[in-house]
């Protein structure tokens, strides 16, 4: 790969592919939550079962990318996307022409919708190797931000089901996962040099899970991407029951929270090449609390608490994006993917908590205030993690410290 401070010259067009292919799989990934009160209203399932429905793809999603992630380290992204993109085409169209008409089917093609989700461990290993260490982060990020595939789906599914008929979405989002799965195929290719793993799967992933950046890293992650997870679905409610906003209105509100946070993931990544990643993390966990601080007190919408939206917004999405330049940084080069795999899992999963315990608190006092001052004790125990323990014991690769 040349020298060490040496970016590769095709480095910009296989970042540009991979982010590509991680928005069009993240895509065909959200495809069923928009449609969930309709398929509610449509064969009377309760709240349980269309939580159940939203849940079902992002959990297999969430826990899919440890395995998916391991499999990258040894067979590179130049077979992963195009496989896991052709892969998701099947649930994609069983979705779209067959399997919306019951919970069972849904349920059963939501399952293996969520292959598409575990892209996300696809492309972080890729994209690291082919950057030298101190553009990782700003890559990184770069890559992280084709996660605004969920907006492509949530602005568009409805849309296009109003306009067309139940299969429209799914079938033109299957045509775009096969046109990146071709193109892919044809242009992508692995960084020269790339480390590949020996050890079988189990040894290898078993061997990840006594790394302290891995634990280190899905701590972090689970706060901070799940907690652009937990806004993203949960903020409409939010803004419809505690200041009284139409729904259009607050979808378009929860829109440009999660537009400032996509935009602020490479801009988090970059700036971890310019300071230390744990200072990135750091500043996004204070800016957190110190939101959620605020929120807590319900003030009015304009402007502070507009503005106090906005800041956790784009500080959850700079700290998701520092949290991979720690990783890019810390994780031995042929354990990138096994190590993305567990902290992306952490990340998808730590989005699904904090809704159930704003929903309960706010159906035991009829107050959101408790449980934002819950969020700011969690993002100031991130901020003690990664003050006391990330910033201090982390080594560099070669002598990667071991729990």
């Amino acid at each position: 790969m040349g020298t060490p401070s040496a970016t590769p010259p095709r480095a910009g067009l296989m970042l540009a592919l991979a982010t590509i292919g991680f928005a069009v799989n993240f895509w065909a990934w959200a495809l069923l939550s928009p449609l969930a009160a309709r398929f509610q209203a449509e064969l009377g399932l309760t709240s349980f079962q269309q939580a159940l429905l939203v849940a079902v793809p992002v959990v297999v999603g969430s826990v899919g990318r440890i395995p998916v992630g391991a499999l990258t380290d040894r067979f590179g992204g130049r077979i992963m996307f195009p496989l896991i993109s052709l892969v998701t085409i099947v649930p994609v169209l069983y979705l779209g022409l067959f399997g919306h008409d019951a919970l069972t089917s849904l349920l059963v093609g939501g399952f293996f919708l969520g292959i598409g989700g575990t892209a996300f461990a696809i492309g972080v290993p890729f994209v690291n190797a082919w950057f030298p260490p101190q553009r990782r982060g700003f890559a990184v990020g770069v890559f992280g931000a084709g996660m605004g595939g969920t907006a492509i789906s949530a602005l568009t599914t409805v849309k296009l089901v109003d306009a067309g008929t139940t299969a429209t979405p799914f079938l033109i989002t299957a045509g775009a996962l096969a046109a990146y799965a071709v193109v892919s195929w044809l242009l992508l290719r692995d960084a020269p040099g790339r480390p590949v793993p020996t050890a079988p799967l189990v040894s290898r992933l078993a061997a990840v899970l006594r790394l302290k950046i891995t634990w280190q890293a899905s701590v972090l992650y689970a706060v901070a991407f799940g907690g652009y997870v937990a806004f993203s679905v949960y903020l409409p409610a939010y803004l419809k029951t505690a200041y009284g906003l139409t729904q259009a209105d607050a979808a378009n509100r929860m829109a440009g929270f999660v537009v400032l946070a996509v935009i602020m993931r490479p801009v988090g990544g970059w700036l971890s090449d310019k300071v230390a990643p744990a200072r990135v993390l750091a500043a996004s966990f204070g800016v957190v609390a110190a939101g959620a601080v605020v929120q807590s007190f319900t003030p009015g919408l304009v402007p502070l608490g507009t503005v106090a939206f906005l800041a956790m917004a784009a500080a959850l999405g700079a700290g998701s994006g520092a949290t991979f330049a720690l990783v890019a940084q810390n994780a031995p080069a042929n354990q990138v993917g096994s190590v993305t795999g567990v902290v992306g899992a952490a990340g998808g999963l730590g989005g699904f908590v904090p809704p159930l315990v704003m929903g309960s608190i706010y159906g035991q006092f009829q107050s959101y205030a408790w449980g934002l001052i819950l969020l700011a004790v969690v993002a100031l125990a991130a901020l003690l993690l990664d003050v006391f323990s990330v910033a201090r014991g982390n080594t560099p690769k070669g002598k990667i410290a071991h729990v």
